[in-house]
């Protein structure tokens, strides 16, 4: 029962992380930052704090297993297909869409993981992924039909990186439990910087080291990757994917308080009410999971 709390705990600890660093990226964006360099310093911050735990005790990370390896680099491909269709979905139609189709993400790890037979459908399961969803559409403002700027690209990128969150959630979750869990962020994170290096400006990205923000990124990389995905990837050992996949939810939640706490944000009631719905729901889980 503990471990089943711990697994969640620690989950819902990464996106609390997540939603800070959302909140860091905002403010990189606002100073006139491309999105893929942000994010490719994220992955690059992260790979060297993975690699330095590996180089620790080096023999007993080393892993002999071909799947290892395998879920380990779609799990990396995972985090570069969501970071970067997230920040398209966003640049094409609004962040309001983005965020409510890329947190479609349960709906995916709940039916594939029905499909492999890791989870049996229950109302509760069903009932929450709706919770969350709406609860995100209240928080985002998604349900102003009239304010919001919506096209094919900022649907299908959306779409994509709510799939590529699923896809890093069973690469993770498969290759955690074929090795120790440096081993798997250090290989992901290695997938994910040579995926980012192919798209990202190198002039812009070699300004970053010295310009004023060097700090931000610094701290984007180490709560963003280093701290959160460490936490993530040994929570989601102690739990299942979809449960994983919906505690994450509270990520939005975070992000809104950032911004209301730091960037002078102001929530609106039907905010807070999705905020709400959101935490509520995923407390419903977490009860739940120790039954």
């Amino acid at each position: 029962m503990n471990m089943k709390y711990a697994g969640v705990g620690l989950v819902m600890l990464a996106a609390v992380f997540w939603g800070i660093t959302g909140g860091i990226a905002d403010i990189l964006m606002s100073r006139g930052w491309d999105p893929i360099v942000i994010s490719l310093y994220r992955g690059i911050i992260g790979f060297i704090c993975f690699f330095t735990w590996v180089l620790f005790r080096f023999k007993d990370n080393w892993v002999r297993s071909t799947s290892f390896y395998i879920w380990a680099l779609l799990a990396g491909v995972g985090v570069a297909g969501n970071f970067t269709f997230y920040f398209v979905s966003i640049q094409a139609s609004s962040i309001a869409v983005a965020v409510t189709l890329m947190y479609t993400a349960p709906i995916f790890v709940l039916l594939i993981s029905f499909i492999l037979g890791m989870e049996r459908s229950t109302w509760l399961k069903w009932g929450s992924i709706a919770g969350v969803l709406i609860g995100i559409i209240l928080l985002t403002g998604a349900y102003n039909m009239g304010s919001l700027t919506v096209n094919a690209l900022g649907v299908a990128a959306g779409l994509a990186a709510g799939l590529s969150y699923a896809l890093f959630i069973f690469g993770f979750k498969n290759a955690s439990s074929l090795g120790k869990p440096q081993a798997t962020l250090t290989i992901a994170f290695l997938a994910f910087c040579i995926i980012l290096f192919i798209f990202a400006d190198m002039d812009e990205a070699a300004a970053v080291l010295t310009s004023n923000d060097t700090g931000w990124f610094l701290l984007l990389g180490i709560v963003g990757a280093g701290i959160s995905f460490i936490l993530y990837v040994i929570g989601i050992r102690l739990t299942t994917p979809a449960k994983a996949s919906m505690v994450a939810m509270v990520e939005p939640v975070t992000a809104s308080l950032f911004g209301v706490l730091l960037l002078g944000d102001h929530l609106t009631f039907v905010q807070l009410l999705g905020m709400a719905l959101i935490l509520v729901t995923v407390t419903v889980v977490s009860v739940k999971t120790s039954n």
